[in-house]
């Protein structure tokens, strides 16, 4: 995967705490992960779903050329990419982090959400997964930090 956005400005300056284990991510911590609840229903839901579903057929480009919003859910790659990766599409878009002329409906909310926000949806979206799939994602945090 090319990149477009240098590796140093996806880096957030937030200090990880305990609760958020390896990564950035306070998906343990309610009040964290019930203000992300709050700002997904506002922001994500309307393309992401309710449910974190994603749109049908999420794998397969649309008729317009782009690809469709993936489920945030155990089904799909979310958990697959390491915090700062996740921070950074969530703040600039798929398309300026991905590069490599990608195209998707996913805009930067960087101008929507403050990083404290985009970080608290993210908790709340890792607050969802199954445990088998957070250790999964730890070990994705943990190996990208190295």
């Amino acid at each position: 995967m090319l990149l477009s956005i240098p590796l140093a400005a996806w880096l957030v300056l937030v200090e990880p705490t305990a609760e958020a284990g390896p990564g950035l991510l306070e998906w343990r911590n309610a009040e964290v992960v019930d203000r992300g609840a709050a700002l997904y229903a506002e922001t994500c839901a309307v393309c992401h779903g309710i449910g974190l579903e994603g749109e049908r057929d999420w794998q397969i480009r649309g008729e317009d050329g782009l690809m469709p919003a993936p489920p945030h859910d155990e089904t799909g790659h979310t958990w697959h990419h390491p915090d700062e990766m996740l921070f950074a599409i969530t703040k600039y878009g798929s398309e300026a982090v991905i590069g490599n002329g990608y195209q998707s409906n996913m805009i930067g909310f960087g101008e929507v959400l403050s990083d404290e926000e985009i970080l608290a949806v993210l908790a709340y979206i890792k607050s969802t997964w199954p445990e088998n799939v957070i250790e999964i994602h730890d070990e994705v945090n943990a190996n990208a930090a190295r």
